[in-house]
This record gives structure tokens, sequence and C-alpha cells, in this order.
């Protein structure tokens, strides 16, 4: 089997709600997708549609996820990590390499790359942050909007806006919200009495 390099990115960090998922894709050796870049320069249309192409016809992909009560429990950074620890782990073909987007390394076993702004410059980064993004949008925009309408998670996939802050003023943190980020717990502070 030729040298095989796994491409790593998590999305979620910022947002006050939902979980945090990390991708990892490996591409066949010289293979290319056309459009791939760094999954927050395209547009929705663009990223479902290389989401498909990424997902039918690279080597193998996977994800990691790190629910709300593991953010809260470790911190947002660890749970990055974490995240992106579990993609690599859930690989069907394991690789040679790993890069991965940021400054910091997850704990692997495998030869191993920080790249920051890795999800701009290397391909194989650039797919695994799109199919990251996609699964974690969906998610949000479907599962928990329809389960949560109140919070507009379709509109803004848990990020602070001023929309959500309204909500979350309103109506309290529900149990998707990350406790321990600021707006949150003054939410939940402001509800439940500190």
């Amino acid at each position: 089997m030729k040298y095989l390099i796994a491409g790593v990115d998590e999305v979620g960090r910022g947002p006050l709600a939902g979980p945090v998922v990390a991708a990892a894709v490996i591409f066949y050796p010289d293979q290319s997708i056309s459009g791939v870049k760094d999954s927050k320069l395209l547009s929705l249309k663009q990223r479902e549609k290389l989401f498909i192409e990424i997902t039918e016809n690279v080597l193998c992909w996977s994800l990691g996820r790190v629910e709300v009560e593991e953010i809260d429990a470790l911190n947002i950074h660890y749970a990055s990590l974490l995240a992106m620890q579990r993609a690599v782990a859930n690989l069907a073909t394991k690789p040679h390499k790993v890069l991965v987007d940021g400054k910091f390394l997850p704990k692997l076993e495998y030869e191993c790359h920080a790249i920051i702004g890795g999800d701009a410059i290397e391909p194989v980064i650039s797919a695994a942050s799109i199919v990251a993004k996609v699964i974690r949008d969906r998610e949000m925009r479907y599962q928990w909007h329809e389960t949560y309408p109140q919070y507009g998670f379709a509109q803004h996939n848990g990020y602070g806006t001023k929309q959500h802050l309204a909500a979350l003023t309103e109506h309290g943190p529900c149990p998707i919200h990350r406790r321990s980020f600021a707006p949150v717990k003054v939410a939940y502070e402001a509800r439940n009495g500190a």
C-alpha cells in the first residue's frame, strides 16, 4: 500500500450549544478533488456538493464527536483534541501520517503534524473540514432545531448570534447548551438563582 496521509479537522469549538465534530479523511494516493478548500470559504450549496463527492470517492473517512457533557467536563480545547483523536481511531484504513489543522495535536499513535491554517493549504484537511461542518450543521439544523425550535438552531448552528443570545435569555439553556460557556452560565444562573 502506498504512503497514506489522513487529514483531520474539527468543527464546533465556538458555538454555545451542540457537540464538537471532527472528521478524518484519507485520499487515494495522488487523488485530488476539484473545489476542495477551507469549509468556511464555501457556500452551503458548495459544501453539500463537495461532501457527497468526498464521502463517495475517497479511500476512507470517519467521524469523531464529543458531546456537551464531555465539553463541559474537559473544556473546549481538550474536547476538540479528543474529537480529532476519535475521528482518526475510527478510520477503517490506518494512515502512515496525520495532518491536523491548528497548532495542537491530539494523542495519536502515528507520525503527526499540526499545521496552522491547514484547512486552507492541505486539500486532505480541507476535505475533513467540509465533512465535519456538513455533518454538524445538518445535526443542528434538523435534529436540534426540531427538538428545540425556540432557539433558532437552524439559523446559527449554535453560535452566539444576537438571536441565539436573546432566546437564551428568554428561555434559559436547553440540554444541548454548554454550561461551561459564559453566556450559557449567565443565562442558567439568572433563571435558577446563582
